[in-house]
């Protein structure tokens, strides 16, 4: 008994969760707004970012910028992944991943019929998260690589020299920037999974 009602009283989302949550936020917005400042002093396609959704006003306030709150994603991201792994919250909430299950819930979710539990990641959820950091692990490492090719010329070489990492990091963040779409989406389908990551929430179940 005394187990179950700990379990009840538990937060569907704890403190260091959303503490990080929240932190990630604000860097990968800050992040993306001047990476956008730098890829429009040389654009990789024929396009550029419109100048109200970048951040820095020229190439060098865009640059200051991603530096700056590089190592606020960089240093939280890490503290993630620790964290993650250490509470067994990955292997709770995004073990196991099935790709046909994921698409079964897509369908299920076009004819408006998925079930959502809160606190519980369906497999469309675990995937997308599974996606999003590991596509976070990969624009930082492009990022370091573009950054300083000489020094680190490991991540360099590693994906392909200076012009594919500019590539890769490229598609990296447009990873994250359709998953963010996605995810705000959902929250504005759902709007009751919002609450829960500012102030904790209680398990389903929970008096």
């Amino acid at each position: 008994m005394r187990n179950i009602t700990r379990a009840r009283s538990r937060p569907i989302h704890p403190w260091p969760l959303r503490l990080m949550h929240w932190l990630n936020a604000v860097a990968i917005v800050m992040m993306i707004g001047s990476g956008w400042q730098i890829y429009n002093a040389s654009p990789l396609f024929n396009f550029t970012f419109p100048p109200l959704l970048t951040l820095g006003a020229w190439l060098a306030g865009g640059i200051a910028w991603h530096l700056a709150c590089m190592w606020l994603l960089l240093v939280n991201g890490l503290s993630y992944l620790v964290w993650g792994f250490a509470t067994g919250h990955f292997r709770q909430k995004l073990w196991p991943i099935s790709l046909p299950a994921a698409l079964r819930e897509v369908g299920a979710a076009l004819r408006l019929q998925l079930p959502h539990r809160q606190g519980v990641y369906n497999a469309v959820q675990r995937l997308l998260y599974a996606g999003v950091i590991f596509a976070g692990v990969v624009v930082v490492l492009s990022g370091l690589a573009i950054w300083k090719p000489v020094q680190l010329w490991f991540f360099t070489d590693l994906l392909g020299g200076y012009f594919v990492a500019r590539y890769v990091h490229f598609f990296a963040m447009a990873a994250i920037v359709a998953f963010m779409i996605l995810h705000l989406l959902l929250v504005a389908l759902v709007p009751k999974v919002l609450p829960p990551m500012i102030f904790g929430g209680k398990a389903e179940g929970a008096e």
